[in-house]
C-alpha cells in the first residue's frame, strides 16, 4: 500500500509542477503579445495615436533627407571642381560642387556644395545626406527648364596609389537645393574629363578618360540624356563617318546647330608599349538632329587667331561664343627635363563664325571732363525727378506709419551692402585647370594650377571679368605668397602670348607632344586660306552696332530689322513673342560684332576726350543745322 500511495503522490507532485509550468508560460506569452500589440499599435491600454506614429515617420525622413543651408565662408582651396550657372531665370548664382587638394602629399577629396549670389554677394553651405560621394574631376551642366546635371569624376586613396572612377548620374533642384540619384541601365562607362552642354532637351557628354593602372584610357563616344525620360542614350556613327579623336579635358560648347569641340588631351601609341602624349588643337561641329540617329560630326578649319597648342583650359558658354583662359604647354627639351609655358590670356571664339579673337583688357585713361551748364528742358527734368523722389520717401514714410500702428512694429530689412572688391588692369597669374564659368555677362575664375620644377602650386583664387566692359579683373579673393617666394621673375618668363599668335604660323620648337605631323601640315595650309579672307563680317545685311553703344540702345535704334527677321525666323510669333525673339536675334549680334567695335572704340579712347557718346536728334523742318 506504501508504495501505491508513493506513485499516487508523485502523479499529483507532477500534475502540480506542470499546472505550475502552464501557468508560467501563458504569463510570458502575455507579455509577449502585449509587447507586440504595442510595438504595432494594437494593445488598447498603451495605444499610440496614428497621428503621432505618421508624424514620428515623417520626422524620422526629414532628419534622413534634412537639407542644411547655412552661411558661410568661400570654399576652401582646391581644384578640379566644378562650378555652372543657377538656371532658374533671374537667379544670379553660382553652383559648386567637390573639388581635391593635395596637402603634406595626401590627398583629400570634397563632396560639399557652395552656392554664391552675385546678388548679395553671400556664399552658402548646401548639406544634406544624400549628396553625391566626393569627387574631381566631374562634369556638370546647367539646363535651361531649371536643374543641373551631373555624371561622373574620380576619387583615389590618401597616397593616390589607387583611383577609382565614378559612373554615376545625379540630378540638383537648385529651387530646393536636394541632390537625387538617377539609376539607369544604360548609361555612360566611369569616367572622369569629360565634357557636358545642352542642346534643347538633351544633355550632351562627350569623351573623358579611365585610369586602367598599367596605362590610361581615352573615350570618344557621344551620349545624350532626355531630360523628358531621365534616360540615356549613346549616339552610333556609320563605320566610315570621321569622329574626333579619344581626348579629355576639351571643351565642349553648345551652339544653335548643336555644339562645338575644341583641344583637348590624350596619349597614343609611340612604338613598342610606349606611349606619348597628343595635344589636340583641332575644331569639330557636332551637328545634332531631333533622331539621334542623324547626329553627325563636320570638321571645321582653323582659324588663323586660334590660341597655341595648350591643356588644361576649357571654355565656359557665353552667348554665342566660347572664352577661354589659361592653359599648359610642355615642351621635352632633354629627355631628363621638362619645361612648362603657362598661360594667362583671354580668347573669345565666335562659333557660329568659326572665329577667334584676343580679348585684351582696356587700359585707364583719365579722360578731361567737359562741365557745361545744363539746358533748361535738362533742369526742369532734373527737378521733376527730384520731387517724384521726395514724394515717393513721403509716401514710403506713411505706409511705414499705417503698418506700425496698434504697436505692431514690422521689422525692416537691414539694406544689402555690397563688398567693393579691388580692380586691377591685368589678367590674373598663369596657370591650368582653372574653374570658369559665366553668369549673365560675368566670366569667372576660382582657382587653378601653376609649376615650378618639380613642385606643384595650387592657387587659392577667385576673380570675375565683365565681358561687355573688358574694364578690368575684379579681385575676390587672391594668396600668391608661395609662387612669388618660388619665382620671382615669373612674370617675365611667362609674357603675354599675343605676340607668338601674330602670323598665326609660329608654334612652340618642340612638336613631339603632336604625334600626326600631317595634320599640322593640313591645318597650316588652312590658316593661309582664312588670311586671304578680306571682309569679316559674314552677314554685312544687318545693323552694325556702333561705337560705345550699349545693347539696349542698339536693339532700340534697330528693332524695326530685327522683328522683320524675327518674322522669317519664327513666323508664328507674335506680340512679346515675337519682340522676345527680336532681341534676342540683336543680342547675338551684338554680340557677333563686339570684339569689331571693341577695336574702334580703342581707337577712339587713343584720341582723348571721348566721353559719353549721344545720338544727335535730327533737325526740324524748317531749322538749319549748322554743326
Amino acid at each position: 500500500m506504501a508504495k501505491k500511495a508513493g506513485k499516487k503522490g508523485d502523479k499529483e507532485a507532477k500534475k502540480a509542477r506542470m499546472a505550475e509550468k502552464n501557468a508560467k508560460n501563458v504569463g510570458k506569452s502575455e507579455i509577449k503579445a502585449k509587447k507586440l500589440a504595442k510595438k504595432l499599435g494594437d494593445d488598447e491600454e498603451d495605444d499610440v495615436p496614428i497621428e503621432d506614429m505618421l508624424a514620428a515617420f515623417a520626422k524620422e525622413q526629414e532628419e534622413f533627407l534634412a537639407v542644411d543651408i547655412t552661411n558661410c565662408n568661400p570654399p576652401s582651396r582646391r581644384i578640379n571642381s566644378v562650378m555652372v550657372p543657377n538656371p532658374i531665370q533671374g537667379k544670379h548664382e553660382l553652383v559648386m560642387f567637390g573639388g581635391e587638394i593635395q596637402e603634406k602629399n595626401l590627398a583629400k577629396f570634397y563632396n560639399d556644395t557652395f552656392t554664391y549670389s552675385l546678388d548679395t554677394d553671400q556664399w552658402k553651405k548646401i548639406s544634406s545626406p544624400n549628396s553625391p560621394l566626393p569627387r574631381s574631376g566631374h562634369a556638370m551642366c546647367a539646363h535651361p527648364s531649371g536643374i543641373i546635371m551631373m555624371f561622373g569624376g574620380e576619387f583615389s586613396s590618401p597616397k593616390q596609389t589607387t583611383f577609382y572612377h565614378y559612373g554615376d548620374t545625379w540630378i540638383f533642384d537648385p529651387s530646393v537645393k536636394e541632390w537625387t540619384k538617377i539609376e539607369n541601365r544604360k548609361s555612360p562607362t566611369a569616367r572622369s574629363g569629360h565634357r557636358m552642354t545642352v542642346w534643347k532637351n538633351y544633355i550632351i557628354l562627350h569623351g573623358g578618360f579611365k585610369d586602367l593602372s598599367k596605362m590610361t584610357e581615352y573615350k570618344d563616344d557621344l551620349w545624350a540624356f532626355d531630360i523628358t525620360s531621365y534616360k540615356w542614350e549613346q549616339i552610333e556613327f556609320p563605320a566610315n563617318h570621321p569622329i574626333p579623336d579619344p581626348r579629355s579635358g576639351h571643351s565642349l560648347v553648345p551652339c544653335p546647330e548643336g555644339a562645338v569641340v575644341w583641344g583637348g588631351y590624350s596619349k597614343v601609341k609611340a612604338g613598342k608599349g610606349n606611349y606619348k602624349g597628343k595635344v589636340h588643337v583641332d575644331t569639330w561641329l557636332l551637328k545634332m538632329k531631333s533622331d539621334l540617329k542623324s547626329i553627325r560630326w563636320e570638321r571645321r578649319k582653323k582659324n588663323n587667331f586660334a590660341p597655341s597648342a595648350r591643356v588644361g583650359c576649357s571654355m565656359a558658354s557665353h552667348k554665342g561664343r566660347g572664352i577661354l583662359f589659361g592653359g599648359v604647354f610642355d615642351t621635352n627639351e632633354t629627355e631628363e627635363t621638362l619645361d612648362s609655358i603657362f598661360y594667362n590670356t583671354l580668347h573669345a571664339y565666335q562659333i557660329e563664325l568659326n572665329k577667334w579673337f584676343p580679348l585684351t583688357l582696356r587700359k585707364k585713361r583719365k579722360l578731361p571732363q567737359q562741365v557745361a551748364a545744363p539746358s533748361r528742358k535738362a533742369r526742369e527734368a532734373d527737378l521733376e525727378e527730384t520731387l517724384a523722389a521726395i514724394l515717393k520717401d513721403k509716401l514710403q514714410v506713411e505706409e511705414e506709419e499705417v503698418s506700425n500702428e496698434d504697436g505692431e512694429l514690422s521689422e525692416e530689412e537691414e539694406p544689402i551692402v555690397l563688398k567693393e572688391y579691388p580692380m586691377i588692369n591685368q589678367y590674373p597669374h598663369p596657370r591650368f585647370n582653372p574653374t570658369t564659368t559665366v553668369v549673365d555677362d560675368t566670366f569667372f575664375i576660382f582657382g587653378g594650377v601653376w609649376e615650378k620644377g618639380d613642385k606643384e602650386f595650387n592657387i587659392n583664387s577667385m576673380y570675375s571679368i565683365d565681358l561687355s566692359k573688358l574694364d578690368g579683373v575684379k579681385v575676390y579673393w587672391e594668396d600668391l605668397k608661395e609662387i612669388e617666394a618660388a619665382d620671382q621673375d615669373s612674370e617675365e618668363e611667362y609674357d603675354d602670348d599675343d605676340d607668338d599668335d601674330d602670323d598665326g604660323e609660329e608654334e612652340p620648337e618642340d612638336m613631339q607632344l603632336i604625334a600626326e605631323e600631317e595634320e599640322e601640315e593640313e591645318e597650316e595650309e588652312e590658316e593661309e586660306e582664312e588670311e586671304e579672307e578680306t571682309d569679316p563680317d559674314p552677314r554685312p545685311w544687318l545693323p552694325h552696332p556702333k561705337a560705345f553703344e550699349p545693347l539696349r540702345a542698339f536693339y532700340e535704334r534697330t528693332s524695326p530689322d530685327f522683328i522683320d527677321w524675327a518674322l522669317k525666323v519664327e513666323k508664328d510669333a507674335r506680340g512679346k513673342d515675337l519682340k522676345r525673339v527680336a532681341f534676342d536675334l540683336a543680342e547675338n549680334r551684338w554680340w557677333e560684332r563686339r570684339e569689331v567695335v571693341r577695336v574702334a572704340e580703342d581707337n577712339l579712347e587713343e584720341l582723348g576726350g571721348v566721353g559719353d557718346v549721344v545720338e544727335r536728334e535730327a533737325a526740324k523742318p524748317g531749322k538749319i543745322n549748322r554743326r
